[in-house]
């Protein structure tokens, strides 16, 4: 076990309350809101933007993940909680003047479907461990950077296949998920490797504990919350190996709307709610502060 891990799981403890209160939901959407996003005075938008039609129509649909702790996980009433989802609440608030369960719809979003969703128009942004990458931007389009991640590798506890880095994936079963980064990244550094993919991280995790995998990639704040809720069952282990930079996910060519979501989060950074947001849930196991992305053009 790694230092890092040994450091993390002490943290980790400090979750049991929320993470007990957690579950997964049955219902593919839920509302949600909160008082502390926004509460200002309604913004006035020019006619024909993004903007205009989400207050017009009285409700924002943010795709998120209901299934990550620290980012996107349901709770017993099925709404779910996390940094992502309290990014979408700060977007809502910017266009609403606040963030409501009537004007903040969050529908389950799985790394496979975040395209998708956003190109049929089932949502009106992404916010769900969203790495930015060139193939995405190809067919979306993203605003930020708000959070940078790094890749790294969970196994059962105790090491039993000996994996201390990615080169060690050659020759092993190891799973991510359906579309994430992580299909091409173990590919190009560990070509021998067998990768498996499921919809969600949670099913990867049990196929490891079934022996179907030795190990799972993904980005290390996904990987902690998994390692806190198996009780000791999986470990970290290795360095880093990617840089993941989330985005928010947007229509492909909605200058406007990227431009005014760039905004949000730079406000974010600005007025403290970027660190008050990280404070109430990833720094819960990661203690220390990161300082904030910048936001590119």
């Amino acid at each position: 076990m790694t230092r890092y891990t040994r450091t993390l799981l002490a943290l980790l403890s400090v979750l049991m309350l929320v993470v007990t209160a957690c579950g997964g939901g049955e219902e593919p959407s839920a509302s949600g809101g909160s008082e502390g996003a926004g509460g200002g005075e309604v913004p006035e938008f020019e006619e024909g933007t993004t903007m205009a039609e989400i207050q017009s129509e009285g409700t924002i649909t943010i795709g998120t993940k209901f299934d990550q702790p620290l980012f996107g996980l349901a709770n017993l009433e099925g709404v779910p909680e996390g940094f992502d989802v309290e990014m979408g609440k700060l977007v809502a608030a910017a266009i609403f003047g606040e963030s409501t369960p009537e004007n903040t719809e969050f529908t389950e979003a799985v790394s496979a479907n975040r395209e998708p969703f956003i190109q049929e128009g089932t949502v009106d942004i992404v916010i769900a461990t969203y790495t930015i990458n060139e193939e995405r931007d190809e067919v979306i389009d993203f605003a930020g950077p708000y959070y940078i991640a790094g890749g790294e590798i969970m196994v059962m506890e105790g090491n039993p296949e000996g994996i201390e880095a990615v080169e060690d994936l050659d020759g092993q079963a190891v799973c991510t998920a359906t579309g994430s980064t992580y299909v091409d990244s173990i590919a190009e550094q560990a070509p021998g490797a067998e990768v498996t993919t499921f919809d969600t991280y949670s099913e990867c995790a049990d196929a490891m504990t079934d022996g179907r995998v030795a190990a799972v990639a993904t980005d290390n704040v996904i990987l902690a919350g998994l390692v806190f809720q198996s009780d000791g069952a999986y470990e970290l282990v290795g360095e880093s190996f990617t840089e993941e930079p989330y985005g928010i996910g947007l229509e492909e060519g909605d200058t406007e709307f990227k431009e005014f979501l760039n905004g949000v989060i730079t406000n974010s950074y600005e007025s403290g709610e970027w660190e008050r947001i990280y404070g109430d849930t990833i720094g819960q196991v990661i203690e220390e502060v990161p300082e904030p992305p910048p936001v590119e053009g």
